[in-house]
């Protein structure tokens, strides 16, 4: 195809005016058509060009440049600390949730109102021990705090798995929340011996608890009761809260760890051993409510928990000083037992280091070790 029939201007006249054209030069027409959509926007009047496209127009807001992003106004690290302090004030306002530094504390950290806080106990194993402690810790929560906040239930379901932790209660979440439910009254968790427990829950409230232990049970700490491992209701004020130490007031109850030793983080260990025992309350026994619990006495088990570890303490210093050194011209013990094979082959005199080279003092050749060969500067 010859170049005139690209560029004459007649023969695209013509085939604008009359809307036909040979074959071979059909091929014009939307190009045409496509140069038209291109040209007209570009040859017409500032004045005649219809609005603007979105805020082309308009003068965009100037960014500043944070502090550290400025030179002279850095330092390795410096972007930290100017964005800790806006993550701050978004945080304020309502804006930013969930920003934070890898640098935070773990779980584990001091908080000054609720005292050291709890560590991460879970029951991971998928059989019986899982599916009786996710029952009676639902129940807990239910019957306890049922129409409480979400802050509620966990505070409730953390005072038990800090009770699981702790030595002077059950080592079991069934144990711990059924402990005493043998008693008339009296009772750890009021529910469990009150008739509470005659009343069919209410299957959405109870899906609510069971969500709340399924994620204790995991592994989540709620921190804001720290180590509490006692709780009671704005309602009553028994003898001993006010000699423990309150860490938390949150929903209808407040919450109290132990003072002294037993409420320090060394007197819990976080660490679960299975052996849950059947999820239900303990067959009644009536002898139980003609004496006295200790465990209804927080202040005693404290007493109870700090007398256990000077005795405990003092054993092992007392056992430990009996095998050292320091207990030179103590008597010693017997004689191991040995096999009759080794018996036959000499036993105890086998072990007595008696071949041992009998060296009394320095070989001649290590007599000046450590001695100059001549003094320096001679």
């Amino acid at each position: 195809m010859s170049e005139e029939w690209a560029f004459n201007p007649d023969i695209a006249a013509r085939i604008a005016s009359t809307g036909r054209a040979r074959p071979e030069r059909a091929w014009l027409r939307p190009m045409l058509v496509l140069l038209a959509a291109f040209t007209v926007p570009a040859l017409a009047a500032p004045g005649e060009w219809g609005g603007e496209i979105g805020d082309a127009g308009k003068r965009e807001v100037a960014i500043e440049p944070m502090p550290f992003e400025q030179a002279g106004n850095s330092f390795p690290g410096s972007a930290f600390y100017y964005l800790a302090s806006a993550a701050d004030e978004q945080r304020i306002a309502g804006l930013g949730e969930g920003i934070h530094s890898d640098a935070e504390d773990a779980p584990t950290r001091f908080d000054p109102m609720a005292g050291p806080a709890a560590r991460a106990l879970r029951v991971d194993n998928s059989g019986v021990d899982r599916s009786r402690a996710e029952q009676c810790l639902t129940a807990a929560i239910y019957y306890e705090a049922a129409s409480e906040p979400d802050a509620g239930q966990r505070a409730v379901a953390q005072v038990v798995l800090n009770r699981v932790a702790h030595p002077a209660f059950p080592n079991t979440v069934c144990g711990v929340v059924y402990q005493g439910s043998e008693r008339s009254t009296g009772c750890q968790f009021t529910f469990t011996c009150d008739g509470s427990l005659a009343r069919a829950p209410n299957r959405y409230f109870w899906e609510r608890a069971a969500a709340v232990a399924r994620a204790a049970l995991s592994g989540y700490v709620y921190t804001p009761v720290g180590l509490a491992t006692h709780y009671h209701t704005f309602a009553v004020h028994p003898v001993w809260d006010a000699k423990m130490i309150n860490v938390a007031n949150i929903g209808a109850h407040r919450f109290f760890r132990m003072p002294g030793p037993g409420g320090e983080p060394g007197a819990f260990r976080f660490a679960y051993a299975g052996g849950e025992p059947v999820a239900a309350p303990h067959a009644h026994n009536a002898a139980a409510d003609t004496r006295p619990d200790p465990a209804n006495d927080p202040l005693a088990i404290a007493r109870a928990y700090q007398t256990g570890l000077r005795q405990a303490q003092s054993t092992n210093f007392t056992t430990a000083f009996a095998s050292s050194p320091l207990s030179a011209g103590t008597s010693p013990g017997p004689a191991p037992a040995y096999a009759q094979d080794l018996q036959r082959r000499g036993g105890e005199a086998l072990y007595r280091g008696e071949n041992l080279p009998q060296t009394t003092g320095i070989k001649d050749e290590y007599q000046n070790s450590g001695r100059w060969i001549a003094q320096p500067g001679q």
